[in-house]
């Protein structure tokens, strides 16, 4: 008897559904994407409506051959890639790569079975195969529409802008449509650090202290911290006080002031949990928790949702992770509130769950947010399947999940206002009669006290619990210390990945699937590099890209512009418009510009001129600036082609080499500009790792030794 094929991306996510089905189903995998645009040239007919030619990848060809084989064997094919624009451009790829013809389902009367299906699930589960199953579909062409059209747009400003960087530039450069402006944010941000003047303020700081009460019984310290808030009535912002001169003169008033409590407020606080995590979210909490770049948190979040092996077979452990929904199952809300009950308390139980409404523009709702495939599966009970990174992920997934699902956290706090006050000689009275100055310094204080951790019991967050004693209104304090403080503006620091990824969200630039391959594109091509390892940095030749693509071609690097793409792209997927008039409107004024732009451009010299001359040639040599950073090169080029690294001596990280006693780790970057760390004694010593031994030394772990070449 005939059996059922299923194709689906990955051989680890077929392990997982093949647990699930019966001896019926042959499960196979197209290991991604079997045709795309040729590498090799353009691909893309603009003279023929922009007619995309796609190719079958050399290393594609036996895969193809097995699965067709299979195909012809088979009662039905269903085509179960994932369920976003490309795993649905995937299943449409098959079926023309496996010539699988229609697609469409027959007419509901009809007796003949379709000879291809698409199901889409969120998790990798027995009940979500098991329904997906149940409620096969057609490809949805809409949204293969729109993945072809982002692909083309993509081609065309790759394979257009490339070659003309070449030319005016050097060769190896390289321009995209969404990368180049995530340079631009980049560049833009390190300019305005570069920009910056740093503006002088100051603030007033007083220590005081409770009067003591030999009758109080209270373990609260007496001593408290308040900031000058008002002067006369007039609260101060945060350039009241301009210079150290100003400041000493409030500290001069205020010698001998009398202190005393003023009002005293206190309020409940609450504290609502974060909704589930989006792709976006995940990727900024991963790095801000855990230290994981974007690249990485999608890895890891592929594994865990494609399955894991434990011990029971392979278990798809959270749902699908490129998702900018909030929606969340009925089925994971239930069981969130059973664990919470059974296992937290019925205290951090919620009486009806909690919902979330996506505002993302183009989300869709039958989506859901990255969450547990099972709740009950607590990360202690997977933990000894999973390597370090594996669980730190689903812990941090998990918890943020069953947060959703619990109170509020409940503060108390207080704010306390106190003046300080003067008593002076008043000229206008007889000499022995006093008055109270009428300017008053006024002083706050606040403090914060947890009574109730709702949420933050699973997933906690810093905060500062600040004490104070208790104070009440027309109370005497005692002046401890008074200490003008000077302090100096600071620029806005570099954008991080998750800082990065935040940015474009909020403009509207890019999508789930995007994020990640964005950042590590711009890395890969050398336009920026990590800083400290935590932020992003622009390199030489990512100013000058950007400024050449900025000055000449500035609607491809335009927020706005780029965001309005993202839209369009939206609305074919959503079959609100066709894919090709979105292509030829972009496309048109931009062949247009970049033919005068090969007209009007001149070859920029990127070189600065030195004191060497060349060894072969006697010619002065000059610093010039190629894709892996600068060089020496000879002024008698094409004749003399001599060049020369430019030596510079390596960062130093403060640490011993663990190969030989009298080498340092150093910084080193491969010929490709790979970042690698290595013994300042090379080559007497070869040790090499790729991974910092900064983080190996913070996780207790060594560093792992490779060859780093």
């Amino acid at each position: 008897m005939a059996k059922t094929l299923v194709i689906v991306e990955s051989p680890a996510k077929g392990r997982t559904i093949s647990r699930f089905l019966g001896s019926d189903f042959v499960v196979e995998s197209s290991l991604g994407h079997i045709r795309d645009l040729p590498a090799s040239k353009l691909g893309v007919d603009v003279d023929n409506n922009f007619e995309p030619q796609y190719v079958i990848p050399r290393k594609s060809n036996p895969v193809i051959k097995k699965l067709k084989t299979e195909a012809a064997k088979a009662a039905k094919v269903i085509l179960a890639t994932d369920e976003d624009r490309e795993g649905e451009a995937i299943a449409w790829h098959l079926t023309q790569a496996l010539d699988l013809g229609n697609s469409k389902f027959q007419a509901p009367n009809s007796k003949q079975i379709p000879k291809v299906e698409r199901i889409v699930f969120h998790e990798i589960t027995k009940p979500a195969i098991t329904d997906a199953l149940k409620n096969p579909r057609d490809i949805d062409m809409r949204i293969v529409d729109a993945q072809q059209a982002r692909r083309i747009l993509d081609r065309l400003v790759g394979y257009k802008l490339s070659p003309f960087l070449w030319k005016k530039v050097y060769r190896g450069l390289s321009a995209g449509r969404v990368q180049s402006v995530a340079v631009r944010l980049i560049v833009e941000r390190e300019r305005e650090i570069q920009g910056f003047k740093p503006k002088e303020y100051h603030t007033i700081s007083a220590r005081l202290r409770k009067l003591e009460d030999p009758n109080s019984k209270s373990q609260i310290p007496n001593e408290f911290e308040a900031t000058l808030a008002k002067i006369a009535g007039e609260t101060l912002d945060k350039f009241a006080v301009k210079n150290s001169e100003e400041a000493e003169k409030i500290v001069k008033d205020l010698e001998g002031a009398d202190w005393k409590v003023a009002q005293v407020e206190k309020k409940a606080v609450v504290k609502n949990p974060l909704p589930p995590f989006t792709t976006s979210t995940l990727q900024q909490d991963a790095f801000g928790r855990l230290g994981f770049s974007a690249k990485q948190t999608m890895r890891i979040a592929q594994q865990l949702y494609e399955g894991m092996e434990l011990g029971e077979g392979p278990v798809g452990l959270i749902t699908y992770m490129r998702t900018d929904s909030l929606n969340l199952s009925e089925e994971s809300l239930h069981s969130a509130q059973e664990f919470i009950n059974k296992e937290i308390g019925k205290n951090y139980a919620l009486s009806a769950p909690r919902r979330f409404k996506t505002l993302a523009r183009g989300a869709q709702e039958a989506h859901e947010a990255i969450r547990p495939t099972d709740p009950l599966r607590s990360p202690e009970s997977v933990k000894e399947f999973l390597d370090r990174r594996q669980y730190r992920l689903y812990d941090l997934i998990w918890r943020r999940f069953l947060a959703t699902q619990m109170p509020q956290a409940i503060f108390d706090a207080t704010t306390v206002d106190v003046t300080a006050s003067k008593i002076v000689n008043s000229k206008s009275q007889a000499p022995n009669s006093k008055q109270i100055q009428n300017t008053n310094y006024a002083f706050r204080a606040t403090g914060q006290i947890m009574k109730f951790d709702g949420f933050l019991k699973v997933y906690p967050t810093k905060f500062a619990e600040v004490t104070l004693p208790e104070l009440a209104p027309e109370e005497t304090v005692k002046l401890i210390e008074l200490t003008p403080n000077q302090h100096f503006t600071q620029a806005r620091p570099r954008l991080t990945e998750a800082s990065l990824v935040k940015t474009l969200e909020k403009h509207g630039i890019g999508r789930p699937s995007t994020y990640a391959p964005i950042i590590s594109t711009i890395q890969d091509r050398g336009y920026v590099e990590r800083y400290e390892r935590r932020y992003l940095k622009p390199t030489e030749t990512g100013f000058l890209v950007n400024d050449l693509l900025v000055e000449h071609f500035p609607t491809v690097v335009d927020l706005t512009f780029t965001a309005k793409m993202e839209e369009e792209l939206d609305e074919i997927a959503e079959g609100k418009t066709e894919w090709r008039p979105v292509i030829r409107e972009f496309y048109e004024p931009f062949a247009k510009n970049l033919a005068e732009k090969y007209e009007e451009v001149k070859k920029h010299t990127v070189e600065e001129a030195t004191d060497q001359v060349c060894e072969n040639c006697g010619k002065p040599m000059v610093i010039k600036l190629g894709r892996f950073g600068k060089f020496l090169a000879c002024t008698g080029f094409p004749e003399c082609k001599t060049t020369k690294k430019i030596k510079t001596e390596p960062e130093k990280l403060g640490m011993k080499c663990p190969k030989c006693p009298d080498g340092d780790i150093v910084i080193r970057r491969t010929r490709r500009g790979k970042i690698f760390f290595g013994c300042s004694r090379y080559p007497a010593c070869d040790h090499a790792s790729w991974t910092d031994p900064r983080k190996s030394a913070a996780e207790g772990k060594p560093g792992t030794q490779e060859e780093g070449n």
